[in-house]
């Protein structure tokens, strides 16, 4: 807590913003604009010294008021961002002044907010947790919602509007923005990106921030299950790991610790693309029941298997039973009861997946889904199936006396755990200085953008600040009858390093036990500035590509 963050020196004193060319979208440039008529296009954004050549703008130093929102799950290092914020402004008023909107996006609708002052925010420096102004899931969305929202920052007198979040909440950011231009509003709208899961994530944007902290804490996590496990010789453990969409933290832990086998969904999911065999259910159980196999030929009768949460959403088939469950069950507009269930309303393929699986993981796939339509895969315990299934296979092959083993399993699932730790050194310096760069954006009078801080392999005082629009990282996607910009997710790619590098030396770690341990966060000695492997791995290919 006594830590002091280090961020660019450039922050501290007088800079210039240097404008790069104009920008597009990812797809639909002609929609694109038509949404977003007025923040459209926008240049990318530099902090560069200011040389005295030219006049100091007279936006800097004045004293403004920003509001602040966070928005959506919490990530380490969100009240940094704050204090980064925070801090910025009043190095340059002291009459400046930050309001919090209490309860994420609801906050900024319903007018629900507090004063922040550096006595306040205090004892939250490099505090886990967004528990100082608490978060929410609201979409503002209706007319009615960026009525209200508009109205209240004109009642605050907001010149600025930060708001922290992943890619819902930066999209959210983008349509405010554009909202408050188009209505002669004078709040600008910067965002900072926000997500464990680390899907925010593109060529201005290196890492969302919460990342590192939580993949550190999951690796510490597995890393003793792997010394139980050749301690105990006895168990082997299931992990499933946060990650809906993208699997970067079960890639990124599966590097730093070395487990026996690991699954990338995005990996299961390309397997029938190019003609090749899709991977099945069944085909994934196969993979473990092989594994457990050959290693108890050599003595062993335990191991570590990752799973990334977003598993089932990926398997060609478990893909197709969900979306004929998804369509069904809209029909119903509730969850539906497995004992009551007609499996006959699905097709042949479906029907058959569908009555092979246990009544448990039925129940919790057929529960009510999110406000999207979508499963609630943080509520279904893959890894329990896995284990399950697994078990039934063994059982099989020991009554065909060609297993001979004992088999325990132990399920784990690693999320909550790793989203309000205490921060890591660098999501620590890292989110400071998102703080202060969404400042100096708001300062100089932008809005639309994201706040970007690159060459992050780099010590904090050599990273590279300045801004993205919005709207440069949108696709334009069709959903309920009209165009919605979405901020594109990043997967793991499977032709990127760290996906490579994994694919290299996977297949040694399944029979030895050369479990990795990386030990705990640290923000003194040799290890501090240690970065994350995925982070670590994108750069080396990105300069060597150069």
């Amino acid at each position: 807590v006594q830590y002091s963050p280090q961020m660019p020196e450039i922050l501290h004193g007088l800079f210039s913003i240097q404008p790069g060319g104009t920008t597009s979208c990812l797809t639909d440039p002609e929609t694109c604009k038509q949404l977003f008529p007025n923040t459209f296009g926008q240049p990318k954004l530099t902090l560069v010294p200011n040389s005295g050549t030219s006049p100091i703008s007279p936006l800097v130093g004045r004293a403004f008021r920003v509001g602040v929102v966070f928005s959506g799950g919490p990530a380490s290092g969100g009240h940094n961002v704050l204090t980064g914020l925070l801090d910025f402004m009043k190095r340059r008023n002291q009459e400046s002044e930050l309001i919090g909107f209490l309860g994420g996006p609801s906050g900024i609708v319903n007018k629900k907010y507090k004063l922040i002052t550096l006595e306040d925010i205090e004892h939250y420096r490099n505090l886990g947790g967004f528990h100082f102004l608490s978060s929410g899931r609201t979409k503002i969305e209706t007319d009615e919602q960026l009525r209200s929202s508009m109205q209240n920052c004109i009642d605050l007198n907001l010149d600025g509007l930060v708001v922290i979040g992943g890619d819902d909440s930066n999209t959210n950011a983008a349509i405010l923005a554009e909202y408050f231009l188009t209505n002669n509003c004078k709040t600008k709208v910067i965002g900072c990106p926000k997500t464990i899961d680390g899907d925010l994530r593109n060529e201005d944007i290196e890492a969302s921030f919460g990342f590192d902290t939580a993949t550190k804490e999951f690796s510490g996590l597995v890393a003793n299950l792997c010394f139980d496990a050749i301690s105990a010789l006895k168990a082997y453990h299931f992990c499933r790991l946060m990650g809906r969409d993208a699997s970067h933290i079960t890639l990124e832990v599966a590097l730093q610790t070395h487990p026996n086998l690991t699954f990338i969904s995005e990996e299961v999911e390309s397997s029938g693309s190019g003609g090749g065999k899709a991977i099945t259910l069944l085909d994934i159980v196969q993979q473990i029941v092989d594994l457990i196999v050959e290693r108890s030929k050599i003595g062993k009768e335990y191991g570590v298997i990752l799973i990334p949460e977003g598993l089932v959403g990926f398997v060609p088939d478990m893909k197709q039973l969900i979306s004929e469950l998804n369509e069904i069950m809209a029909q119903n507009d509730e969850s539906i009861d497995p004992a009551k269930f007609d499996s006959s309303l699905l097709t042949p393929g479906a029907k058959t997946l569908y009555d092979s699986l246990p009544e448990f993981f039925l129940r919790q796939m057929m529960a009510e889904r999110d406000p999207h339509g979508n499963v609630q895969v943080a509520v279904i315990e893959t890894e329990r199936l896995l284990g399950h299934m697994v078990r039934v296979q063994l059982e099989q092959l020991h009554a065909q006396k060609l297993y001979n083993g004992k088999f325990n399993w132990v399920p784990h699932y690693f999320g909550y755990e790793g989203r309000c730790s205490f921060p890591s050194k660098f999501d620590c310096d890292y989110c400071y200085t998102l703080g202060a760069t969404a400042g100096a954006l708001l300062e100089s009078n932008y809005t639309g953008y994201i706040a970007t801080v690159q060459n992050l392999v780099a010590l904090s005082h050599d990273w590279k600040v300045g801004g993205t629009p919005v709207t440069s990282m949108m696709n334009i996607e069709r959903r309920k009858g009209k165009n919605k910009p979405v901020i594109k997710k990043k997967l793991v790619d499977l032709e990127d390093s760290p996906f490579l590098t994994f694919k290299k030396y996977r297949e040694s770690w399944m029979l030895t036990d050369d479990y990795r341990v990386p030990g705990p966060i640290q923000h003194a000695g040799d290890t501090n500035e240690d970065r994350n492997l995925t982070l670590v791995l994108e750069d080396m290919a990105r300069k060597a590509a150069k």
